[in-house]
């Protein structure tokens, strides 16, 4: 059986209604992909061609859901299945709220950070786990660009508290890594 179909029980089991969906499929999904185009004056145009997303307890996915191999849908499932553990501690509008507002929403989003900070970490201790450290070393550009960029809205303009965030992340994986074996 392929690691993703495992995990995906796993999640199915811990959140019932949880599906996966593809974005193109969902006129809501396409509204978001226009509204992110006009906020971003077009830095963020690849949120239906490439980026996935856990809303309303369901993951929706770009049609390169198809395309990957099975370790990167588990290293994927696991960033997600945080935001589904998110969603249930906060409840959808006080998910929504944090996501969205504190501070500003686009420019310096602490909240949106704070919350793709926690998944980020579970996707460098996936990675970490099924390709290594220097897969695991090798986010740390792309995700900086991803916090500052228009990926998420330049939700933080700061790009040396990223790194910062990163390497204690990373040392972190690796320390949980170490203490398993």
């Amino acid at each position: 059986m392929d690691l993703h179909r495992t995990l995906l029980g796993e999640i199915q089991r811990e959140f019932p209604s949880f599906a996966i969906v593809k974005k193109r499929d969902v006129a809501l999904q396409k509204a978001i992909d226009v509204f992110l185009k006009v906020v971003t004056l077009g830095g963020q145009r690849a949120y239906l061609t490439r980026y996935h997303t856990v809303l309303f307890g369901k993951l929706y996915v770009p049609d390169t859901w198809d395309e990957m191999v099975d370790v990167d849908r588990v290293i994927l499932l696991r960033h997600e299945r945080v935001h589904l553990e998110q969603g249930r501690r906060m409840g959808f509008l006080g998910m929504a709220f944090v996501y969205l507002l504190p501070f500003f929403p686009l420019g310096l989003a602490y909240g949106r950070a704070r919350i793709e900070w926690e998944a980020y970490e579970e996707t460098i201790a996936a990675t970490l786990e099924f390709k290594g450290k220097a897969a695991a070393l090798a986010l740390r550009p792309w995700l900086v660009e991803r916090f500052v960029g228009p990926d998420y809205g330049w939700m933080w303009p700061f790009p040396r508290t990223i790194e910062q965030w990163f390497d204690a992340a990373f040392e972190d994986a690796i320390a949980k890594q170490d203490a398993r074996s």
